[in-house]
Parts: structure tokens; C-alpha cells; sequence
């Protein structure tokens, strides 16, 4: 297996821990927890493991300058500006949506880490001026690099790979890792890590915002460019994608019942944060699928936290009401 460039700031391995007293009150599978939500940049999350191999590209190719893009309140975003600070990059992100008066939460940490913020009106325009942001910077010999949406390029999809490989290392060996799944870089990279590191259990994605059959075809394609990167492609082709859309109608960052149910839950009956866009999406996917007895009552279901929490003190949820 031929191992890429990675630097080294994840605060790793991160924690499983068991829900017992959650698993109780769902009465179905016995439940744990992987805290990837406590990886240590800027309160951590899942993109901090992608950020390791994607820094460490962008320093390998001569980079000064960090550019992405992601929603206005992108969790993906304040941990590249958070990078950025950390390696001396200056970092230019693309937002959606407008400008408020008073930042909070995810967009305050973006300034505090000296991120230049330019705004979009809606998702159709941001990758047209994420490419001319790119190119601009480029022709002001700014050395840009690129970070993909989510992290989710086959380079960053290497952080979940070994996320897979740190889980069989801690000897925990769930029948599912359930977790959320977008842009599907996380998903490629543990279901490539499930073929290389000999992971028995399932690998079920509960999808944020995107429908099931793009999301097998993307994640696929994406799994076998990150085995490429490894030279280990022929291990992955016949991987299967496992992928659920049935909780996303609502819209990509729509509060609903099922988001504050689930985040209520994991607060009340173990004390741990779930935000409202992806894991408190996700859980509420897994909470309803174990009531409905989609997992068997003696199954392992471990929940992979990634992340997020700053999301619960955006203004734009405090007034809808966690």
C-alpha cells in the first residue's frame, strides 16, 4: 500500500464509548459512539482527519492560500480557516446565503481565524465564483489551493480510510457504523477502509440532503480514486455502497421534529451534543430505524460522531427553537 503525505494534528484516536442508558430507553440495538466530534481543531469533527491529508498537499504542491466553500454556517469551512491559521495559509472562503448583521458560531470562528468571506446568494452560483476566486488568486500569484467541498476528494477521503483502520486497531468490531453522508467523502473513505482493514459489520450512510442513487454512484467513484491513491483499486471495485435518503425531504439545513428529537435524546440520556444539519439528522435516522427494528436487538450500532456542535449557538436556530 503506497501511504501519501500526512501531517499530524488530530488529537487521536478518538473515544468509543457505549450509550447505555440511550440503548435502554430505544430498547433495541446496543448502541456506542465514535467521538470524532472531539478530533481538537477548532472543536473538531470529521473534515480535521481530511485536513491532515489535504494540507499536507497543499504544502507539498507550494500553496499560501486556502480557498473552499460550503454553506453559511459550514462546519467544513471553520476547520479549513482553522488549518489555515494553524499552517500560515491565508484562506478565502465561498459562502451561500446572506451576510447576517452579527456573526455566530460557525461564521464567528471563520473571522476570528482571519478568513476572508465572500458571500453568495445561492448554492447554483457558489462553484462558479469558488472557480473565479480560485483563478483570480492564481493570476495574483496568491500559490491558491483548492479544497473541495466537504473535503471530499479522494485525498481528503483518506482521513476516513485510516479512521477505519484506527477503529479494527481498537479492537471494536460493531455490526454498523452509521453516520451521516453529503458531499460523501467520509462514506468513500470508510468504505475503501472497510475493504482494506477487513471490517465484517455494515457501512450505512443516512444521507443529509442528497438522494440514495446519486449518493451509491458518487461515493463509489470516489472509493475507487481514493484506492487508486493507495494502489489498492482492484480491492475496492466490488465494495458495496449502503446509503438511506429517507430522512433528508425536509431540506439540507431544515430543523425539523426528527433533528431536535435526537439531539434531545443524546443530550438527556448521555450528555453528548449532536448539532442540527448532520448528526442530529443522522441520529434521528438511526433512532427511527432501530424503533422500526431495521438493526436486530442483539446488534452493535455504532454512531460516528462527526462532529458539528457549533452549530447549536447559530442564530438561525436559537430562533427556531432546539
Amino acid at each position: 500500500m503506497r501511504i501519501p503525505a500526512r501531517l499530524n494534528f488530530a488529537h487521536l484516536p478518538t473515544r468509543i464509548e457505549p450509550l447505555p442508558r440511550l440503548s435502554a430507553h430505544l430498547g433495541g440495538a446496543e448502541l456506542y459512539i465514535k467521538r470524532d466530534d472531539q478530533t481538537g481543531l477548532a472543536f473538531g469533527g470529521n473534515k480535521t482527519r481530511k485536513l491532515e491529508f489535504l494540507v499536507a498537499e497543499a504544502q507539498a504542491q507550494g500553496a499560501k492560500t486556502l480557498i473552499s466553500a460550503g454553506a453559511g454556517q459550514s462546519n467544513h469551512c471553520r476547520q479549513v480557516a482553522a488549518a489555515s491559521a494553524r499552517y500560515g495559509f491565508a484562506c478565502t472562503l465561498i459562502l451561500t446565503g446572506d451576510e447576517p448583521k452579527r456573526p455566530s458560531a460557525n461564521l464567528l470562528l471563520d473571522k476570528l481565524f482571519g478568513a476572508q468571506i465572500i458571500w453568495v446568494a445561492d448554492r447554483a452560483n457558489r462553484d462558479c465564483v469558488l472557480q473565479e476566486t480560485y483563478t483570480r488568486s492564481q493570476a495574483h500569484g496568491e500559490k491558491p489551493y483548492l479544497v473541495p467541498y466537504g473535503g471530499s476528494s479522494p485525498t481528503g477521503a483518506l482521513g476516513y480510510v485510516f479512521g477505519m483502520e484506527e477503529l479494527m486497531k481498537q479492537g471494536f468490531h460493531p455490526d454498523w457504523i452509521v453516520f451521516g453522508t453529503s458531499s460523501g467523502g467520509t462514506h468513500a473513505g470508510l468504505t475503501v477502509g472497510k475493504e482494506l482493514f477487513t471490517y465484517k459489520g455494515q457501512v450505512l450512510g443516512i444521507s443529509i440532503d442528497e438522494d440514495e442513487a446519486w449518493l451509491k454512484t458518487h461515493v463509489k467513484a470516489l472509493a475507487l480514486k481514493t484506492a487508486a491513491l493507495l494502489n489498492e483499486k482492484d480491492r475496492v471495485k466490488d465494495a458495496e455502497i449502503l446509503a438511506n435518503d429517507a430522512y433528508c425531504q425536509a431540506g439540507y439545513g431544515v430543523l425539523t421534529d426528527l433533528e431536535r428529537e435526537a439531539i434531545h435524546l443524546f443530550a438527556k440520556y448521555e450528555g453528548i451534543l449532536l448539532d442540527p444539519v448532520y448528526t442530529g439528522r443522522a441520529a434521528g435516522g438511526m433512532i427511527d430505524l432501530i424503533r422500526t427494528r431495521f438493526f436486530k436487538a442483539d446488534e452493535k450500532v455504532l454512531f460516528w460522531h462527526t462532529g458539528g456542535t457549533p452549530s447549536l449557538f447559530a442564530d438561525k436556530y436559537s430562533a427556531e427553537g432546539i
